[in-house]
């Protein structure tokens, strides 16, 4: 795993350990914005409108991460029980589209999200020292589950970063953090 050239995640910045708080830290940020646009009348439309072809929606964004969260943990599981298991792959753009992500309700997306994100952190807080290099394969990449764990971390980071472009963009103003 790299250094993220878009968003500046560094990788070797966070120690494993770390991975569970800053999983939860990322789902806050993104339940924030979530339930503070949903109160917005005015502004509530916004998490539905993708900026431009190619980009997501802030509420496809987010129903992204839950996503993830939830594959992340399902990845983890996976190699615990069986070390060097294959590893699922999912095509995000299709579940996205299928899924229609840009009709779901803020509020229940919030409170999903707050779930799936705790639950990997949860495991991620049981992971053994002995553990962490244990790996699966995805789509023929070995993944530890110190990588996998890394990972969640970026995709809430990443994903942030993409989330706040978005509402900035539409209201010209920058969001809190």
């Amino acid at each position: 795993m790299e250094t993220c050239t878009e968003c500046g995640f560094e990788p070797t910045a966070i120690t494993v350990e770390e991975t569970p708080g800053l999983i939860r830290r990322f789902a806050a940020l993104h339940r924030e914005w979530l339930i503070g646009f949903a109160a917005d009348e005015v502004r509530r439309g916004e998490l539905r409108v993708r900026p431009c072809s190619g980009v997501w929606s802030p509420l496809e964004y987010a129903g992204h991460l839950r996503d993830v969260c939830a594959l992340f943990d399902r990845r983890v599981q996976a190699v615990l029980r069986a070390p060097g298991s294959t590893l699922e792959v999912i095509d995000h753009d299709a579940v996205v589209a299928r899924g229609g992500y840009d009709r779901l309700d803020p509020r229940a997306l919030a409170a999903g999200l707050g779930a799936c994100a705790d639950r990997l952190a949860t495991r991620m807080e049981g992971v053994g020292p002995e553990q962490w290099s244990l790996y699966g394969v995805r789509a023929g990449e070995r993944r530890t589950i110190a990588e996998i764990a890394k990972r969640a971390v970026h995709e809430g980071r990443h994903h942030l970063m993409d989330v706040e472009r978005i509402l900035a963009s539409s209201s010209g103003a920058s969001m809190r953090r």
